[in-house]
């Protein structure tokens, strides 16, 4: 199995930034499709962003401009890059990995976001 483990998160003040990070057990990190959802309390867990196996990359329309996802091979790891960030944005992330139409995810990092 594929294991998934999210940090990075915490507290900061509208307008800061922070750089969510999500390192994967497996050697098949390279062939993974990654993604970071969040959910907010009392809400459904929604997509925020997804980079491919060749580093293409697509966002959420609450986040593009603001957030940028990434992937090392070589660590195994996935970045999310998250700047003017907004109270909106308060929610757990989670990672999320797609290998061979198979799905895992990580058990979340929370990120609040403050006034």
């Amino acid at each position: 199995q594929v294991q998934l483990v999210e940090s990075g998160g915490g507290l900061v003040q509208a307008g800061g930034s922070l750089r969510l990070s999500c390192a994967a057990s497996a050697s098949t990190f390279s062939i993974a499709i990654m993604s970071w959802y969040r959910q907010a309390p009392g809400k459904g867990r929604d997509w925020v962003a997804t980079v491919g196996r060749t580093g293409s990359t697509n966002y959420a329309d609450s986040v593009k401009g603001r957030f940028t996802i990434s992937r090392d091979n070589a660590k195994n790891t996935v970045y999310l890059q998250m700047d003017s960030l907004k109270v909106e944005d308060t929610a757990v992330y989670y990672c999320k990995a797609v290998v061979r139409d198979t799905l895992y995810w990580g058990r979340g990092t929370q990120v609040t976001i403050s006034s």
